[in-house]
């Protein structure tokens, strides 16, 4: 049985299509024989062809080096595949590069075996030897991947680092179709690791010959067109060589436009196939277009998409800014800000305040695990008076910075008159999400928003990397050695019921330090257009471009 007939199968089961056949009501003969009556045509079921218009902001990368933040991941996630994958509904993992893989005993060595026949975009087959070489890439500091930090309980990470080694002494080609990696230490999660996109096999001719993070070679599903058009389009076409299914459309053009609100034009005019929903406008799009039943499958009829996601918005504080060092600042901010009033305002009530940084649909979940995640304008006035801020006296004005263009504007003027009720004064600065990027990579900002996606489906991501000391993605600055040894502990355990609950203790051990403010848990809060049949669109908010198909 292939795979898309097991999930056709699976959608059958989870989203409760019934289907019936028509028969003679009645009983005993006709005095005169009838004609019978035509019969309902049956559903054909997919229709090959088509290109998909699928609205992105321009991406900082696509490029598996440095596939660090939404929209290069969603057009990445196309082109490459990675080890393993996870379903778009559950969240198993599942095959993909990988036929199979197992661990020894305490997981410190695991063994996978590659699908024989997987080629590049340029014709050349998938051995191991390519994820050697993507891995090495990723982890070399002269690439300054932002996102090495996901191999960095590979045996060599560190020696990589510090540039005392060249290459991973923990990833060995076996054969061909045969990888096997050793880890520093065991890490029973490390399967789910391993399905983030940026850890696809990467062909070293393409990457040498020039210009590869412009027109990306992979092994996915759709490979490049054309070289990316930047601020104007990607467009991707069907690879005939892929090895799983072939997908139904012919292509997918990725529309870079300036804002949500024009794209959302774009899409009223028939112009894109799949945008978000701008603040203010979701109901009246659910009117108009009707919601999924489940929240993540859109359909003629069925259009709006509210699934939750793996995902929490919040708003990041520099850890070594001059005022905001103290964690008792900290905390007054993130008691200040009124969630709720934002998720109704903004958000129509469709998003939850956060009360912890690991969202709803993480095993583990755990609510109120943030002590300070929550509002309380009266305690938050204390906080400040005994930071020495009495009123918000003596304090400097906060710069909120952030993306402009996607809809952020109005939580940061909800959030500025949130301190102003407490005293205390906020400037707003908005900027495009690349040189956004960039400023946070480098420190120079003072109190900003992000949004963590998952990168794969387990609590270590909301932890590891966005707190311990070091890692690239940890914006705030923020560092406690206590912490860091207790996520190190918590890789190690083997047992998954001990293992979680370590990093439910650490998770509210962080915030007690309140490094960030969590606002809320975002929801999909997507539109797809009438030509859109079965279109997926995953809790860690990458569309199954290999599954849909379009009305034609």
């Amino acid at each position: 049985m292939s795979e898309r007939l097991r999930k056709s199968i699976a959608l059958f089961l989870v989203f409760g299509l019934v289907f019936s056949v028509l028969g003679l009501a009645g009983c005993g003969a006709p005095e005169e024989e009838e004609e019978p009556e035509a019969e309902e045509p049956m559903d054909e079921g997919p229709v090959a062809g088509g290109v998909f218009n699928f609205y992105i902001s321009e991406p900082a990368f696509i490029d598996p080096v440095n596939l660090q933040e939404s929209e290069g991941t969603q057009v990445g996630q196309a082109l490459f595949d990675s080890l393993v994958t996870f379903d778009p509904i559950s969240m198993e993992v599942q095959p993909a590069a990988a036929a199979s893989w197992d661990s020894n005993e305490d997981a410190t060595v695991w063994t996978f075996t590659l699908v024989e026949g997987a080629k590049f975009h340029n014709g050349r087959d998938v051995v191991a030897e390519d994820f050697k070489y993507a891995w090495e890439r990723i982890c070399n500091p002269e690439n300054e991947s932002e996102i090495s930090y996901h191999l960095s309980a590979v045996k060599g990470y560190d020696e990589m680092q510090d540039g005392s080694a060249t290459e991973l002494e923990g990833v060995v080609v076996v054969d061909d179709y045969t990888l096997e990696v050793t880890l520093s230490y065991g890490f029973g999660d490390f399967e789910y690791v391993v399905g983030h996109p940026a850890l696809a096999p990467v062909p070293a001719e393409e990457v040498e010959a020039g210009d590869f993070g412009e027109m990306p070679i992979g092994n996915g599903p759709f490979k490049m067109s054309e070289p990316w058009a930047h601020d104007q389009y990607i467009k991707l076409e069907k690879f005939a060589d892929f090895y799983g299914d072939e997908p139904w459309i012919d292509g997918i053009e990725f529309k870079i436009l300036a804002d949500q609100d024009t794209a959302f034009l774009e899409f009223q005019a028939g112009n894109v196939d799949f945008v978000p929903i701008p603040t203010g406008q979701i109901q009246s799009t659910i009117d108009q277009y009707g919601e999924s039943p489940d929240g993540y499958t859109a359909n003629p009829g069925e259009q709006v998409l509210l699934g939750g996601e793996l995902a929490t918005y919040y708003m990041l504080m520099n850890n070594e800014d001059e005022v905001l060092s103290d964690p008792i600042v900290r905390q007054a901010l993130s008691l200040a800000i009124d969630r709720q009033a934002i998720c109704d305002t903004v958000f129509e009530g469709t998003r939850v305040p956060a009360t912890g940084i690991s969202p709803e649909g993480i095993f583990g979940f755990q609510e109120d695990a943030w002590p300070y995640a929550r509002y309380d304008v009266e305690e938050a006035k204390a906080k400040l008076a005994e930071a020495g801020y009495p009123d918000g006296e003596g304090l400097p004005t906060i710069t909120l910075q952030f993306n402009s263009g996607a809809g952020h504007e109005d939580i940061m003027q909800l959030i500025q008159q949130d301190f102003a009720a407490i005293g205390v004064e906020a400037d707003l600065s908005g900027m495009e999400w690349a040189q956004y990027l960039d400023m946070l990579a480098e420190g120079t900002y003072q109190m900003g928003r992000l949004g963590w996606i998952a990168d794969y489906p387990i609590k270590d991501n909301f932890l590891y990397p966005l707190f311990k000391t070091g890692s690239a993605d940890n914006y705030a600055l923020y560092s406690n050695e206590e912490v860091d040894a207790k996520l190190e502990e918590a890789r190690v355990t083997v047992d998954d019921d001990e293992r979680l609950a370590a990093y439910r203790e650490i998770e509210v051990m962080i915030g007690e330090d309140a490094p960030v403010a969590p606002v809320m848990f975002y929801r999909h809060t997507r539109v797809a257009s009438d030509r859109v049949m079965d279109g997926v669109f995953s809790a860690n908010g990458l569309f199954d471009f290999e599954n849909v198909w379009l009305e034609q």
